[in-house]
């Protein structure tokens, strides 16, 4: 065996982990520095908020390519960042997965009498300042965090899993963490179907082989919430199309620098 196949099944859950105590510490020191070292209050401003997050979600990606590179070189194509199998069988499941997940949500929401709307999303990480700060809660909703946590829970958590029980037990923890670690951003009606979502999104990376359209979907699903919480109208098309146009700048630029800074040269 070697690359995904050697990983440990506690591998997934060690990062998530990871990834949520050093935001904590992350979060602290930024109060503290934000604050002039003498912190006042726990409650972190917009800016710091989007600060801790961008800490939390580059913890995720770190801690899972550091216990990664344990058992052997890493690479990204080892985390599912490569072409799917069937490229438009791929775009299908996306579209299919995101109408089935907005389905699911309604009627879940439906059932309960609330209607699931963060609409403090924003207002909490940015929305009340200027454009800057409002495209920084962007980039951390519907940029940063949908290739961090895929890379987190389909790339390694699923794969791990897999390696244990098979892909549908694994699908189900997966899914099962990923709801319950956005309970402390999401609404409480909202972690069924998240988890849900979590579950799909596992199947998605099963049946297509990539990573990229669970990252696609995550990125549709988070921009048109994101854009619909805030009524933003025709402003949540041009987030669509911007968060999908930086997602491939991003995930493109990673492929670049795959050689240098995550592959482990072969040695004789």
């Amino acid at each position: 065996m070697n690359g995904s196949e050697r990983w440990k099944p506690w591998f997934g859950p060690v990062a998530l982990l990871g990834g949520l105590v050093i935001a904590v510490i992350g979060g602290a020191v930024v109060v503290l520095v934000g604050q002039g070292g003498a912190a006042h209050t726990t409650q972190l401003s917009p800016g710091e908020t989007d600060v801790a997050t961008l800490i939390q979600d580059l913890a995720f990606v770190g801690v899972a390519v550091a216990l990664a590179r344990t058992v052997g070189p890493v690479s990204p194509s080892q985390f599912g960042l490569r072409l799917p199998k069937a490229p438009w069988r791929a775009v299908g499941l996306v579209v299919v997965g995101l109408v089935a997940f907005f389905v699911i949500s309604a009627v879940w929401l439906a059932v309960l009498h609330v209607n699931g709307e963060e609409n403090q999303l924003i207002k909490d990480i940015g929305g009340y300042g200027g454009t800057l700060d409002v495209l920084a809660a962007c980039a951390v909703t519907t940029v940063l965090a949908p290739i961090c946590e895929e890379t987190l829970f389909r790339g390694l958590m699923f794969r791990s899993l897999s390696n244990w029980r098979g892909p549908w037990p694994a699908a189900l923890i997966t899914g099962a963490l990923f709801g319950a670690v956005h309970g402390l951003s999401a609404p409480l009606a909202d972690l069924l179907p998240l988890a849900f979502l979590g579950v799909l999104l596992c199947g998605i990376y099963q049946w297509t082989g990539s990573l990229y359209p669970c990252i696609a979907l995550h990125v549709l699903n988070n921009s048109i919430s994101l854009g619909a919480d805030e009524h933003w109208g025709l402003r949540a098309v041009e987030l669509v199309i911007g968060a999908l146009v930086a997602v491939a700048v991003v995930l493109w630029l990673v492929r670049l620098a795959s050689a240098r800074w995550l592959a482990t040269p072969a040695t004789d």
